[in-house]
C-alpha cells in the first residue's frame, strides 16, 4: 500500500473560508483540525485518498473518533484497491471498536471486503457467524424482533425475518461462487422458507440446472414467470428484470437435451451436512432470544428441519 505523507490542508480565508466551510457542512466533514476531520477533508474535498488513508491511521492512533477513523479508513482502502491491507487493519484494530454496532458495521465491511477479493472461504465462516448470532440473539436488541439499521443513506427497521433472508441469500450466493450447488440450493430454499423472493429462486433455479435438475429448475422459474412472488417491494426493486431473468432460463432449460442428473461430489455433500445441521439451528433456537414465552416466531412456525434428503430430492 500506497503510504502518503500528513500534508496539511491549505488554510483559507475571507469569502473562500465561507465557502469551504459551507462544502464542510454539506458534506457532513467534523469541524476543528483533528487528524480525523482532516482525513475527511482530503477524502471528500481534496479527493486524496492516499492522503486520507494516512490521516484516518493518524486518528486511529491518537483516540480521534477511532470507530469512525478504522471503518471510513477501511472504505476508502477498498477504493484504491488495498483489499488486503483493509482486511488486515479490521482484524488487528477491530478491538479498539468494543460496541456492537460497531463490530456489526465492521463485520459487513469485512464481507464487502471479502467478496471483492474473491476470499469466499472466510466470506462464508463470517455469514454462518451472523447467522449463529441471530440464532442466539445476539444481533437485535434483548426481547425485539426488529432494530434500525441503514441503507442507502436512509434508516430503517430490519426484522429479524428480513435479516435472516438477507444473510442466507449471501450465504448461498458466496456457496455459488465455490460451485458448491449443493450447499446453496440447501441454502436458498431455507431463505425461501423464511421470506420468499423472486431473485433468490432464479438462483435457486440456477443451482438445480447447475445439478442437471432440469425438471425441478422449471418449475421454480415457472413459479416467477406466473408472478408467484410479486408484491409491491418486488415492482419496487425491478419485478420485471427478475421475470425476464426466468425466461431467459426457462428458454435455456428447453434447448438442452440429453444430460441426465449430475452426481454431487463427495466433498459437495460433506458440506451439505453441514449447511443442514447449521440451518436446523433455524427451528431448534431461533425463537426463544426475542420472545419472554418459549413459542415460535410465527416465521418459523413454517420450518421443519431440514435434513439431506430433502435438499437433494
Amino acid at each position: 500500500m500506497v503510504q502518503a505523507g500528513l500534508a496539511q490542508p491549505a488554510p483559507s480565508t475571507g469569502a473562500p473560508a465561507m465557502a469551504a466551510a459551507a462544502v464542510h457542512v454539506a458534506l457532513k466533514i467534523p469541524s476543528g483540525g483533528g487528524p480525523y476531520a482532516r482525513a475527511k477533508h482530503y477524502q471528500l474535498v481534496e479527493k486524496d485518498l492516499d492522503a486520507s488513508i494516512a490521516w484516518f491511521w493518524k486518528a486511529i492512533e491518537t483516540g480521534d473518533k477511532v470507530d469512525s477513523a478504522l471503518k471510513d479508513m477501511a472504505v476508502v482502502m477498498k477504493q484504491r484497491g488495498y483489499l488486503d491491507d483493509a482486511v488486515d487493519a479490521i482484524r488487528s484494530l477491530r478491538h479498539l471498536c468494543p460496541g456492537k454496532q460497531s463490530q456489526e458495521s465492521l463485520d459487513n465491511i469485512l464481507l464487502d471486503l471479502y467478496k471483492a477479493s474473491g476470499r469466499t472461504k472466510e466470506e462464508i465462516e463470517l455469514l454462518k457467524h451472523k447467522l449463529r448470532r441471530i440464532y442466539h440473539g445476539q444481533a437485535f436488541p434483548a426481547g425485539k424482533a426488529t432494530k434500525r439499521a441503514r441503507s442507502h443513506g436512509r434508516k430503517i427497521h430490519v426484522s429479524v425475518q428480513q435479516e435472516t433472508s438477507r444473510v442466507l441469500g449471501n450465504l448461498a450466493w458466496a456457496y455459488m461462487q465455490q460451485r458448491n450447488f449443493m450447499a446453496a440450493e440447501a441454502v436458498y430454499r431455507k431463505a425461501q422458507m423464511v421470506e420468499p423472493d423472486a431473485n433468490k429462486a432464479c438462483n435457486l433455479a440456477l443451482c438445480l440446472m447447475e445439478q442437471g435438475r432440469l425438471g425441478d429448475a422449471e418449475g421454480v422459474l415457472a413459479d416467477v414467470v406466473a408472478g408467484a412472488f410479486r408484491d409491491g417491494r418486488e415492482r419496487e426493486h425491478g419485478g420485471g428484470k427478475v421475470v425476464r431473468k426466468a425466461e431467459e432460463l426457462l428458454e435455456r432449460i428447453r434447448a438442452e437435451t440429453g444430460g441426465g442428473e449430475k452426481e454431487a461430489g463427495e466433498e459437495d455433500a460433506v458440506e451439505a451436512d453441514e449447511m443442514a445441521e447449521l440451518l436446523d439451528m433455524v427451528a431448534r433456537q431461533w425463537a426463544a432470544p426475542y420472545r419472554k414465552s418459549h413459542r415460535r416466531l410465527p416465521v418459523f412456525e413454517e420450518i421443519t428441519p431440514f435434513g439431506r434428503e430433502q435438499m437433494a430430492c
